[in-house]
């Protein structure tokens, strides 16, 4: 779990905005439980994949990663 919260900031630094390469601790537990219930199987596919997941099942992730997403312009 510790991991795909690490691949999930990453995802996001690698996504194009200035992010501060790992995202705010707040950040990461933001969508903590979005990426274990809907990403989980993409996290061995690498940080653009938890990336991807996460935005194709954005209307299911809680709200706070949708305000993560979109702050950091996805």
């Amino acid at each position: 779990m510790i991991r795909s919260i690490y691949l999930l900031a990453a995802a996001i630094a690698l996504s194009g905005t200035a992010f501060a390469q790992s995202g705010t601790p707040e950040d990461q537990a933001a969508c903590r439980a979005s990426v274990k219930r809907y990403c989980a199987q993409a996290i061995q596919g690498g940080d653009m994949m938890v990336l991807s997941c996460l935005q194709q099942n954005r209307p299911r992730i809680s709200k706070a990663c949708r305000q993560v997403l979109l702050k950091y312009g996805q």
